[in-house]
This record gives C-alpha cells, sequence and structure tokens, in this order.
C-alpha cells in the first residue's frame, strides 16, 4: 500500500504565490517520475508539471515561468513552488507519483501510478 499525503492548497490573492507538497510512504522500492495535476470545476484534469527521476523536468505551457517543481529522492516528495498565480490556477490540484513495488518491477520498467486525495488552490481578491 502506497500512501500520498498533500498539503499547502489554500486561498490566494492573485499575483500571490503557494507552495504544494506531496510526501509518499508505504511499500515502494523506487519512486519514478512524481508530478502534479489539476481540476478546476467542469474541467478534465489536466497536466500541470512532471519531474523525472533524474530530475528533468516539464511543464504545462499555462503555467512556464510561474511554477517550479522539485523533488527530495531522501524523502519522497515532491513539491510545487507556485508563483504570480492567476484566478485560473484555481483547482483542485493532485499529486501523482509512479513507483516500483519491487526490483523486479524496476527493471522491467514497470512503474505503479498513485494519486494524492488532492489539494484546493483557489486564487481570488
Amino acid at each position: 500500500q502506497v500512501r500520498l499525503v498533500e498539503s499547502g492548497g489554500g486561498l490566494v490573492q492573485p499575483g500571490g504565490s503557494l507552495t504544494l507538497s506531496c510526501a509518499a510512504s508505504g511499500n515502494i522500492f523506487r519512486i519514478n517520475a512524481m508530478g502534479w495535476y489539476r481540476q478546476a470545476p467542469g474541467k478534465q484534469r489536466e497536466f500541470v508539471a512532471r519531474i523525472t527521476s533524474d530530475g528533468s523536468t516539464y511543464y504545462h505551457d499555462s503555467v512556464k515561468g510561474r511554477v517550479t517543481i522539485s523533488r527530495d529522492n531522501d524523502k519522497n516528495t515532491v513539491s510545487l513552488q507556485m508563483s504570480s498565480l492567476k484566478p485560473e490556477d484555481t483547482a483542485v490540484y493532485y499529486c501523482n507519483v509512479g513507483f516500483f513495488w519491487d526490483y523486479s518491477s524496476f527493471e522491467a520498467g514497470s512503474p505503479t501510478d498513485s494519486w494524492g486525495q488532492g489539494t484546493q488552490v483557489t486564487v481570488s481578491s
């Protein structure tokens, strides 16, 4: 069983900053990529940012330059620093982690996907 616990959401004014964190725990041999997605009311869940096991980062065009994703491999955590927030950034943000249960799955390159419960980010004056 793997558990993802997100924190850091809340209400922030336009132009403000917020940092989300996600901690993974449980039966994990090794973590692969880690990322963040978001879902606004009435919309589909969309990709926000991703960081691979070697530290390569990828961002959705709508957040480039305003968001930084980072990870701490010792603590199995991933963070999302957001600045210059806009009302359209309002959404529930979900942590996504790909991990390997054991060496066999790692050797096979078959990570398992896990999702957090989501944390609300509201950007409003």
